[in-house]
């Protein structure tokens, strides 16, 4: 075996600086959003304009327009506060059930894997290499649960980092925006950026320590090792599951509480301080799109991450103990750090917004920047960190792969996540004829609105899942599952950059949020609104990437799982198999059908809540008095908590229950039947429930001549666009995104109790 460019010690050096730089990143751009203040200024600066770099004047519009400017920035505060609160509150209360649940999981983790062997500390034959003797299974059983706990711990500190820094952005972003739309586009996009570095940086940072902390026992065990570190990605996944189902209803149950009873019935504009929904919907934004997409992609990245080095671990790599080419899924993230730190600069430093219709294309700018960039930073690790010809464990067979493979299976990845990203764009932006149709069909009503709306929701999985086909094919023929692995790798690659776009949008819509409840003017509104529409589209790109990535991840596990229960074929027409690929086919549509109907029903009791207030509380409709926040804030959390559960529980016990009475390949058919519909279901609901909410807003703006003869806000179409919007919002940010969780969390705990179900799996069919 030739060794390879990088040397072992250079690894072990360039994994954790890249991710202290990725840490130090985030906190440089922290600071630059803390220097926007939330405090009135005691002296006001000279009221003349005063030229700046970008060529518009930076005086504000408050003193053109001779409002106080005193009031709004107090206002805004008290609004930010009372956000932050609501989303801090909630979340503590979801972790602390949550916490519940991973402690108990954790046992469950440790008595099943422990059981394996009987408890026993005696060393045991390697499952791989019978020759070699491994360590016992009670120390995976150990090391897993400590891995699992780690991974939750992680996920969960990555969800609440977010939403701390969206909520700490949301009102700066609000006042910048009296300054220009550039100003506001800088502090919205540097926020998520904190939020991107920190996921990225710490996800690397924790992994890597905890795979030379596991070293110190395992020694020349690296099978045992990989196989105890997947227990991380578990911990990640399972811990965003219950952030993105709690988050999701919580903040859809806002969503259509406050648009249904203000827009429809009120006719009050979105976000008005009258509307009781308003801060439970503000907060939802934080919980649901900001803590729950961050724990998300997060276990995404630990996933993949785990699924590459399990396949690596039995590879040449690591039978041979190459320190550096086993890291290669590490180094490829190290590279992503460095590459969307300088994709981030090209948004904040290089060149500046000056107009609206300049947003949109900075975005999808960052995106291509980031692709380009980090197609050569791949070239270069696969270069440096692999041999140029070297062995990958497929099937109980080696198979002999070229670094150059390797380089094309995680380019392939990049480039269909790119694609993705974009066919989201085209079905989800309102520049496109897409949503316009849509929009032109709330001409004659609601109805027509929501078969449009359905359509172009199916439709839009086509190029996708080609893309995804398209990788998966050529990363397999190269390098069998561990290509599909670093594909899945290579999509997340660059997760910097995809969560600060995407964490802007949630931080824009707020903004806008707070500038309607401190009564700024509508010019305010107007440029925060064009800032939210395109975060609108960078959200559902967003989703795309992360469904995208979880049907890679979820395969790479998937044949991780596989080689691991050692079956030779999944076929399709033993009926054991067939049983299973028909019920995990289902299992997306029971999952859907719990969190829809949990929005549904929390919905309802928001809005009966808001027209209570509304009807009882003398003087709300005039103004005079401040209606009761915190009833809504306090039915959302009740009813988030209290519905997270089952879906929840679904999708921790199907593999459970499947495995131990049914065996290993009934638990793969599931595995590869949920795979199959969840995909398809999870890409046509985040998309259809993009393109509604989209319509609504071209009806809005009213920015061309199509959009105004469908207008005002008010009128019959704006009314259909909006009853579709509302429909959309439980797909779009409940069910749709909560599904790639279920994709993955199965396949991941597949894995992790495979070597239980190899063994005591199956009792059903052992009894018959």
């Amino acid at each position: 075996m030739e060794s390879t460019v990088l040397s072992e010690l250079a690894t072990e050096i360039a994994i954790p600086i890249c991710a202290v730089i990725g840490i130090i990143f985030s906190l440089v751009q922290w600071f630059l959003v803390s220097r926007v203040k939330l405090t009135p200024e005691r002296n006001p600066p000279s009221s003349g304009p005063t030229t700046k770099k970008n060529g518009y004047s930076d005086y504000l519009i408050e003193e053109e327009e001779g409002l106080n400017d005193h009031n709004v920035v107090v206002k805004c505060a008290e609004i930010q506060s009372a956000i932050s609160e609501g989303a801090t509150s909630f979340l503590f209360t979801e972790y602390q059930y949550v916490g519940v649940f991973m402690v108990a999981f954790a046992i469950l983790i440790f008595l099943f894997l422990g059981s394996v062997e009987g408890f026993s500390t005696k060393s045991r034959p390697c499952t791989y290499d019978e020759l070699k003797t491994c360590k016992p299974a009670l120390a995976t059983a150990v090391f897993s649960t400590v891995s699992f706990l780690l991974g939750a711990i992680t996920s969960v500190l990555s969800g609440y980092l977010g939403m701390k820094i969206a909520t700490y952005a949301n009102a700066r972003t609000t006042l910048e925006a009296r300054k220009g739309v550039g100003k506001a586009f800088i502090t919205a996009f540097r926020s998520g950026a904190v939020m991107g570095f920190l996921l990225a940086a710490n996800g690397l940072l924790v992994l890597y320590i905890a795979i030379n902390l596991f070293k110190l026992y395992y020694g020349d065990d690296w099978e045992g090792l990989f196989e105890a570190i997947t227990g991380y990605g578990l911990g990640g996944s399972s811990m965003a599951l219950f952030g993105r189902v709690g988050g999701g209803i919580y903040t859809k149950a806002a969503d259509v509480g406050a648009d249904l009873v203000g827009k429809v019935e009120r006719n009050i504009p979105e976000d008005d301080p009258r509307n009781p929904a308003v801060i439970a919907d503000n907060v939802g934004d934080n919980v649901g799109d900001i803590a729950g997409m961050g724990s998300d992609l997060f276990g995404s990245y630990a996933e993949s991450s785990c699924a590459a080095l399990v396949v690596a671990s039995i590879s040449s790599f690591g039978v041979n103990h190459d320190f550096t080419a086993m890291s290669y899924p590490l180094l490829i993230s190290s590279m992503g750090i460095l590459v969307c730190l300088i994709t981030t600069l090209f948004a904040t430093d290089f060149f500046e917004i000056k107009a609206v219709k300049e947003i949109e294309p900075a975005l999808k700018k960052q995106l291509i920047i980031s692709t380009v960039l980090m197609t050569i930073g791949i070239a270069i690790v696969s270069w440096i960190a692999l041999p140029s010809s070297f062995t990958i464990f497929n099937f109980g067979t080696q198979k002999v792969v070229k670094n150059w493979q390797l380089f094309l299976c995680v380019g392939v990845g990049l480039w269909a996540g790119l694609i993705i990203g974009f066919v989201t764009e085209y079905y989800t932006s309102n520049a496109y004829s897409p949503v316009q149709d849509v929009a032109d069909s709330c001409r004659t009503g609601a109805a027509t609105n929501v078969i449009f709306g359905l359509a172009l929701g199916y439709k839009s999985v086509i190029i996708p899942i080609f893309a995804i086909a398209v990788s998966i094919f050529v990363s397999f023929s190269f390098a069998a599952m561990y290509g599909i692995a670093v594909a899945a790798l290579g999509m997340l690659s660059t997760i910097a950059t995809g969560l600060a776009i995407d964490a802007y949008g949630p931080i824009s819509d707020n903004a806008g949020g707070i500038a309607e409840m401190a009564g700024m003017s509508h010019r305010i509104r107007e440029r925060t609104d064009a800032l939210d529409a395109a975060g609108n589209t960078t959200a559902a790109i967003g989703k795309g990437f992360a469904i995208g990535s979880a049907a890679l991840v979820s395969l790479a596990l998937f044949g991780a799982f596989v080689s691991r229960a050692a079956i030779s074929t999944v076929d399709v027409l033993t009926p054991k198999v067939f049983i299973g690929l028909i019920v995990g086919a289902m299992l997306p549509y029971w999952f859907s059908a719990m969190t829809m109907k949990s929005v549904g029903s929390a919905a309802l009791k928001m809005v009966e809540e808001v027209r209570r207030q509304f009807n009882t509380i003398p003087g709300l409709m005039e103004g005079h008095t401040k209606p009761d926040y915190a009833t809504c804030v306090k039915i959302s959390t009740d009813a988030s908590i209290k519905e997270m559960i089952p879906p929840g529980a679904l999708v921790m016990l199907t593999p459970l229950i499947v495995g131990t009475f049914f065996g290993v390949e009934t638990l793969s058919g599931v595995l590869a039947g949920s795979l199959v519909s969840g995909v398809q279901i999870a890409i046509s609901a985040s998309n259809t429930g993009g393109a509604w909410d989209n319509a609504k807003k071209y009806i809005e703006a009213g920015a061309s001549e199509h959009a105004r003869t469908l207008g005002p806000k008010g009128s019959e179409p704006h009314k259909a666009a909006v009853i579709g919007d509302t429909i959309g919002d439980p797909l779009k940010d409940t069910s749709g995104p909560s599904l790639n969780i279920l994709i993955k969390l199965m396949a991941v705990e597949s894995l992790v109790f495979a070597p239980f179900f190899a063994t005591h799996g199956g009792l059903l069919f052992k009894i018959f």
